[in-house]
């Protein structure tokens, strides 16, 4: 009997494999009926629940053959997409890295010295009735920016896991979420989030592209 080649979870190509190595590692958790294999000396991929040789050790688990046929993935569709996507995802990934440790960095640094608002003088035609709400104000607005900061940074840290997603041809969905919260113009990399969210939905709304993720 061959070998085989599969595509592992950070869509890198593992080979070649064993059937024994792969009833092992089916044993073990880390291949599923989904999991997409090719045999030695075929072109394209398709889900491992398609080989009749590994259905008792996935049902073992548990987990029924995968009636057929189901599509099967070209190894050479699949190198496309993810070229496709790489560009838009790298950007999204640097911008939001950044806009991540931005805003983390500021906004624990204002909430530890409470920004400089608090040394901000009070006007001086404010009514003495009302200079002490007006202060209180004052004191409230840097521990706010502190915790919007923090939320502008979960955003980008958002962004940055669905870029990530998207380079790895994983969870469509999340993919284009996060390239829509990337557009949101609620911080200062929006100016570069804007275009590459734009040129990430296109490169994720092609057919060609989603029919790739896993």
């Amino acid at each position: 009997m061959g070998n085989y080649t599969l595509i592992g979870g950070d869509q890198k190509q593992y080979g070649s494999v064993s059937a024994e190595d792969m009833r092992k590692w089916i044993a073990e958790g880390r291949l599923s009926a989904q999991t997409l294999v090719k045999a030695e000396g075929e072109e394209t991929f398709r889900p491992l629940g398609q080989f009749p040789e590994f259905a008792a050790a996935l049902g073992a688990l548990g987990q029924a053959a995968l009636p057929g046929p189901i599509q099967a993935v070209s190894s050479a569709d699949h190198a496309a997409a993810a070229q496709q996507v790489k560009g838009p995802a790298i950007a999204l990934i640097i911008t939001a890295g950044l806009g991540a440790a931005y805003y983390a960095f500021s906004g624990i640094f204002t909430l530890i010295t409470g920004g400089m608002i608090f040394n901000q003088q009070m006007p001086a035609n404010v009514p003495p009735e009302w200079q002490s709400f007006i202060q209180s104000l004052y004191h409230m607005q840097g521990p706010m920016t502190g915790v919007i900061n923090l939320a502008i940074a979960a955003l980008n840290g958002f962004v940055l896991f669905g870029a990530i997603k998207m380079l790895r041809l994983q969870n469509h969905t999340i993919a284009v979420i996060a390239a829509v919260v990337a557009m949101l113009p609620c911080q200062c990399c929006c100016v570069l989030g804007l275009p590459f969210g734009i040129w990430a939905l296109v490169a994720l709304n092609k057919p060609e592209v989603k029919s790739q993720f896993t």
